[in-house]
């Protein structure tokens, strides 16, 4: 009896020490977002599409050499939950403001990356309006107001990245890159007989591309308020052994990366919950200054990576040996052939890495990691509104400290607005009633016995409007389709041209999304940012 008495209070004290080592001082859940480009669901093997993309230009394939291969992602997606279908937008920044606001274009008015709503600023001049003018509770405030720590690693593709909420950045590349000394590869803009000309740095020739500053291979980093920077933008190496360590083998979301768990670290230690929005680059095109191609119709878009295993459950990665100069490069067999498959093989390594880490920190059940994407692949859905080809993205939900009711495939519908409140609901955040949310949070969803998420998604490119049911779905262009199964390629539903032949819920649940659409159909007569700006917002409180 008294053994048992002894076992039991042994047991007792070990679980409390395990509890109390893996939670923050708040006991809230440490939320990191890892938010990809470019890339479509179709490339992501749990997704079963017959087609995906093919190197080196993009287009279609059914050739399993070219299909990415994700084990860490399949097992979170089988443990956690992956959304079957989950809409963006067509292109990166107007889905950038939706993940960041959790609203739609109607109210914060980046309709597309070329398109975006104006306001007369402070000086007096017209500029686009800034995403923290018109929508200032961003998904970083929102966390902050949680007790969170907040920070924003990789693409930034949004000015005044200081005032969006985040206590610290790594932006690859980063805010202030033409006075970065340690990398010239850059494709810049020149004049040449007084017209604009793209020269790549590296090379001194002219190129059909644009503008860009490496934040793959030999990458532009900066720094924003940096524990060990002397300022609140710092250009990155910036101590006597980054810089001797940095070169042509430096891979930019390797940097973001340490930055990351570097930041996880310090703030477990503080025991406060952390907030990480790692927008990473992998899956985008960029210009491969490793390759002497630079035809347009030949080259590259998906520059490799370093080269890694998968063996008995562990990644395995080869240390990148690069020499040579000029555009005259050996890569000594360490980096991988392109393509956007070798993209999304190296971000289940970075997957594999942070799950990693967190068992490192002691965190692993105490932490919601969200995997989701901007929009479609370059070369095939990208800035298309046809189909769901433009905004059909992965979500992979991976919370083990949840105690999800879901597993595995869900065949719902979600919005990457929806990741805004689903934060405000981990972090014990009310959002005021008086302000726009077009995001439902997932909490309902995955931890009680509710069937459905949404009743319907809706997205949008420049003027026009895509919106689809459990049913119907109106593309940009103004088709309707049924949607009610699921095609091979995800994308070739069948045309509705005559209501006599589809079922009662499909007329129903048509009729029910035309009269959603004119709420958000103000391009026309809404696109700019009010005169004004939006006065006062009542704050955020916790719960």
């Amino acid at each position: 009896m008294f053994r048992s008495i002894l076992l039991l209070l042994m047991i007792g004290v070990s679980l409390s020490i395990y509890s109390q080592k893996k939670k923050s001082k708040s006991g809230k859940p440490n939320i990191v977002v890892v938010f990809a480009d470019d890339i479509s669901a179709r490339e992501i093997p749990i997704y079963g599409s017959s087609v995906w993309s093919k190197p080196p230009q993009g287009g279609d394939t059914s050739d399993p050499i070219y299909r990415a291969k994700t084990p860490v992602l399949d097992k979170i997606a089988n443990e956690g939950v992956w959304i079957k279908t989950a809409w963006a937008s067509t292109v990166c920044m107007p889905s950038r403001a939706m993940m960041m606001t959790g609203r739609f274009g109607h109210v914060h008015k980046w309709w597309n990356n070329k398109d975006k709503g104006t306001w007369i600023n402070e000086d007096g001049k017209k500029e686009a309006w800034p995403i923290y003018e018109g929508s200032p509770h961003t998904n970083a405030f929102v966390a902050k107001a949680g007790g969170y720590a907040t920070l924003w690693a990789g693409k930034t593709q949004m000015s005044g990245v200081d005032k969006f909420g985040f206590d610290e950045g790594v932006f690859t590349p980063g805010v202030h890159e033409e006075n970065n000394a340690y990398s010239d590869f850059k494709i810049l803009q020149k004049k040449k007989n007084g017209k604009s000309i793209l020269i790549n740095t590296d090379t001194g020739v002219e190129v059909d591309y644009y503008q860009q500053f490496g934040w793959y291979w030999q990458p532009h980093v900066e720094l924003m308020n940096h524990p060990g920077s002397k300022s609140q933008f710092e250009i990155w190496p910036n101590t006597p052994e980054s810089k001797a360590s940095y070169g042509l083998h430096t891979y930019g979301p390797d940097i973001e990366l340490d930055f990351v768990f570097d930041f996880m670290e310090r703030k477990h230690q503080e025991g406060k919950p952390f907030f990480v929005y790692h927008t990473t680059h992998l899956g985008h095109d960029g210009w491969d200054f490793f390759s002497p191609d630079i035809n347009k119709n030949t080259r590259q878009k998906w520059p490799g990576t370093p080269k890694i295993e998968w063996i008995n459950g562990k990644y395995y990665r080869t240390e990148p040996k690069i020499t040579g100069d000029n555009g005259k490069y050996n890569t000594h067999g360490t980096v991988t052939e392109g393509g956007i498959h070798t993209h999304i093989n190296y971000i289940d390594y970075q997957i594999w890495q942070y799950l990693e880490k967190f068992k490192e920190l002691g965190v692993e059940d105490n932490t919601v990691l969200i995997f989701c994407a901007d929009n479609g692949t370059s070369g095939y859905g990208k800035n298309s509104p046809i189909s769901q080809k433009g905004v059909h993205v992965p979500l992979i939900i991976y919370a083990p400290c949840l105690s999800m009711t879901k597993s595995g495939e869900q065949d719902v519908l979600a919005n990457i607005a929806d990741i805004l409140p689903t934060i405000a609901d981990l972090g014990g955040v009310k959002i005021p009633d008086s302000y726009e949310i077009n995001g439902e949070s997932l909490m309902p969803f995955l931890t009680t016995n509710k069937k459905e998420h949404r009743k319907w998604i809706y997205s949008y490119h420049k003027e026009m409007q895509l919106i689809r049911g459990k049913n119907v779905m109106k593309d940009g262009k103004g088709k309707i389709y049924d949607v009610s199964k699921y095609p091979d390629d995800l994308i070739s539903f069948p045309v509705i041209n005559d209501w006599s032949a589809v079922s009662e819920k499909h007329i129903n649940e048509h009729k029910k999304l035309q009269n959603i659409l004119p709420q958000f159909n103000l391009h026309k007569t809404a696109h700019d940012a009010p005169i004004g700006g939006i006065g006062e917002v009542e704050p955020l409180r916790l719960k």
